[in-house]
């Protein structure tokens, strides 16, 4: 397999970016091409980025609370779409939403406090890179 190519996106009105660009920095120390949206992005945008860059992640952050309302909308255009990648949140998610949000299909959701290292076993062992 080529390069990993991660799509880090903020969705909604959360204007809060410092973890989501400590996790791009890592990933792209760990070998991985990013791209990073910015704040403030809609799901459909996030959704059509992901296509025209042909990620093959998406990692979504949220610190708003809305994450169940916006990581299962991204779910949504994208089984619409039918372009496949893997998915995964992180963010303030309280752990009473990660079963709802994996319902929704999202592979992982990364809680405060997992190592840059965890997130890249896990994309690297379920891409199988």
């Amino acid at each position: 397999m080529t390069n990993i190519k991660v799509l880090v996106a903020k969705p909604g009105l959360d204007g809060h970016d410092r973890g989501a660009k400590v996790v791009a920095r890592g990933l792209m120390e760990h070998g991985m091409e990013v791209v990073y949206t910015g704040i403030r992005q809609t799901p459909e945008k996030i959704v059509n980025t992901a296509i025209q860059e042909g990620v093959d992640v998406i990692g979504l952050s949220c610190l708003s609370g809305a994450h169940n309302h916006l990581f299962s909308k991204i779910m949504m255009l994208l089984q619409e779409s039918q372009y496949q990648c893997l998915v995964v949140g992180g963010g303030i998610i309280p752990k009473k939403d990660i079963p709802y949000l994996l319902d929704q299909g999202l592979d992982k959701i990364f809680i405060p406090g997992t190592s840059i290292k965890e997130m890249v076993d896990f994309i690297k062992g379920k891409l199988n890179a």
